[in-house]
């Protein structure tokens, strides 16, 4: 049977980022694999980060949403049917961050998966500096999260405190008091900058398996559901022309909503001809032009070189009010 790895964590805590780390691990222990990006928005953004994997040993699929739970549940199930019939070694699921875990498991209890694959691990992705104070359904998807996660790591360490760590275990026991689960954590959790993970830590996670946990389901709010706002053929302005400043006015304004993400890319010519920041200094003063990822938490704006992209613009969130979104970026559009 083919085992399936999944990948969850809340928005922004450095999923994709893992997957790069995790899929080359694989591929170099011989594996071949796939992986399912199974985005909640109708553009999937992490799709393109993760095309540098693409290869023989590494098929990329992706299950976009903007339709309704049933219709994704659908889409979930019938990208796996095709991917099943492949021949891989392992298959590797990452989900939005505003998924529903049970979900996972109740696509691959169904007839012909159950046939097909069994769960390998689950790997929640936990930011270390986890925010205090998230709403009521956060908490549950936080919650749903970690329970049944056979490893947890967390992210952005050399960007925290021992303070924020502490605060952000603690945190994550809260929720599973929130949700009378009876799973608390402290040293099976794996906290250590990524780029120094070693052949143990590896082996830790690739058979870390997951848990059997309990604990209450809370149905999300309608009217509070999350929701996405999309941004097509978007001419952003430059880092050196406000880029920065225009997203965290738009994160920081409470009348946009509870926005979690903004995520996408800006065309950008990288070169002597442009006035670059010291961010950007190190790329060479020929360089074709070429693309930015943008992605941006409350916490920080996070603008990388990357070789391919697409003039899109997401942001993520709870309660976004379209029209003020709107005012920001229309006039980019």
């Amino acid at each position: 049977m083919i085992k399936v790895d999944l990948i969850t964590g809340f928005l922004g805590a450095g999923k994709t980022t893992f997957i790069k780390k995790y899929a080359k691990y694989l591929m170099d222990q011989g594996l071949t694999i796939g992986i399912l990006e199974n985005d909640y928005g109708a553009v999937n953004v992490d799709m393109m980060l993760l095309q540098e994997l693409q290869g023989d040993q590494c098929d990329l699929s992706m299950v976009a949403g903007a339709c309704d739970a049933d219709c994704h549940r659908r889409r979930f199930k019938t990208k796996l049917i095709a991917m099943g019939m492949s021949g891989y070694d392992r298959v590797l699921i990452e989900p939005s961050g505003i998924f529903d875990v049970d979900e996972f498991y109740d696509v691959l209890y169904e007839e012909p998966l159950n046939r097909w694959y069994e769960t390998g691990n689950v790997i929640a992705i936990v930011d270390g500096g986890l925010e205090d104070k998230l709403s009521e359904q956060s908490e549950f998807l936080l919650a749903s999260q970690i329970a049944g996660a056979g490893t947890i790591l967390l992210s952005k360490t050399d960007q925290c405190s021992e303070e924020e760590i502490n605060r952000t275990i603690r945190h994550m026991n809260c929720a599973m008091e929130e949700v009378h689960c009876e799973r608390r954590f402290q040293d099976e959790i794996i906290c250590k900058d990524w780029d120094s993970l070693t052949d143990s830590d590896w082996e830790k996670i690739t058979s870390g398996g997951y848990v059997h946990a309990s604990y209450v389901k809370k149905p999300l709010e309608e009217e509070n559901a999350y929701s996405t706002q999309y941004y097509l053929g978007i001419h952003l302005p430059s880092p050196e022309n406000g880029l920065e400043t225009l997203i965290r006015q738009v994160m920081e304004d409470p009348s946009c909503g509870n926005i979690f993400r903004i995520k996408g890319f800006l065309k950008w010519k990288s070169g002597a001809d442009q006035d670059l920041s010291e961010e950007f200094s190190a790329q060479p003063e020929d360089a074709s032009p070429g693309w930015l990822e943008i992605n941006a938490t409350r916490k920080n704006i996070r603008l990388e070189p990357i070789a391919k992209g697409q003039e899109v613009l997401i942001v993520i969130g709870e309660n976004l009010n379209k029209e003020k979104i709107d005012s920001y970026f229309a006039a980019y559009v």
